[in-house]
């Protein structure tokens, strides 16, 4: 640990500590005297590295309880990376959006063969809902764009892979703002869009995991292409 801050040391310490399975979920840290003296750092480095962890979602301090591993919730964990997506999509959000195919794709293969009738049942409310909406004049476009993340993520809670699951959120989140767009502005889109849904659905209610990614494919390729049609300014904004 030579080129190490005694902060590192503490983060480096503490999750190795818990990769051991020192220290678990939910498990209360030693007192701030112990900890330091155990690590070798002084009090203000530890705080230092606790206060970095907590950030990081790895620990929760509670005022006057201690300081507790969290549940080291996966989505939790990886919430840090879409700082990463948001500096990358400033370039162009056309390269976020390449990667959330990637993953949602997977999503609908792996979905189709796990996805409960409870969640089918659910994911088929929301689009009946979204197709009624898509009748209003006006109509409420910000809904629209819940239904549509809430319907992405029922198919990745179904993957199976709580990693994939959190991979998808950090990416899926900087999409809002392309895909408001596109519901405002694209005639038709919102149409196409419940199409597109459908379609996937149904694979899904098959448990046809092939279909289901080729459905997927369809549906998100339609989705970058319309960034084509982006301003400017929105092309180059986080999504």
């Amino acid at each position: 640990m030579g080129g190490m801050s005694r902060a590192d040391v503490v983060i480096d310490s503490i999750k190795r500590m818990i990769l051991d399975g020192v220290f678990r979920p939910g498990d209360r840290l030693p007192v701030e005297k112990d900890l330091a003296e155990s690590l070798g750092v002084s009090r203000g480095s530890l705080r230092e590295g606790i206060s970095a962890l907590s950030i990081l979602g790895v620990v929760d301090t509670r005022q006057g309880d201690g300081t507790y591993v969290t549940r080291l919730d996966v989505a939790q964990l990886l919430a840090p990376m879409g700082f990463v997506v948001d500096l990358e999509g400033r370039g162009d959000a056309r390269h976020v959006h390449a990667i959330r195919r990637v993953l949602e794709c997977e999503a609908a293969r792996l979905a189709a063969s796990r996805i409960t009738d409870e969640a089918l049942a659910e994911a088929r409310g929301l689009l009946d809902e979204a197709i009624r909406i898509a009748g209003e004049t006006p109509h409420d476009h910000e809904r629209v764009i819940e239904i549509d993340i809430r319907f992405h993520r029922i198919i990745a809670a179904h993957t199976g892979n709580p990693v994939l699951v959190g991979l998808i959120d950090a990416f899926a989140g900087r999409t809002v703002r392309a895909r408001l767009w596109r519901s405002l502005h694209e005639e038709g889109a919102d149409l196409r869009t419940h199409g597109e849904h459908l379609a996937i659905w149904k694979a899904l209610a098959a448990r046809d995991p092939e279909r289901a990614r080729i459905r997927m494919a369809n549906h998100l390729i339609g989705v970058e292409e319309s960034l084509h049609a982006l301003p400017d300014d929105q092309a180059r904004a986080r999504g």
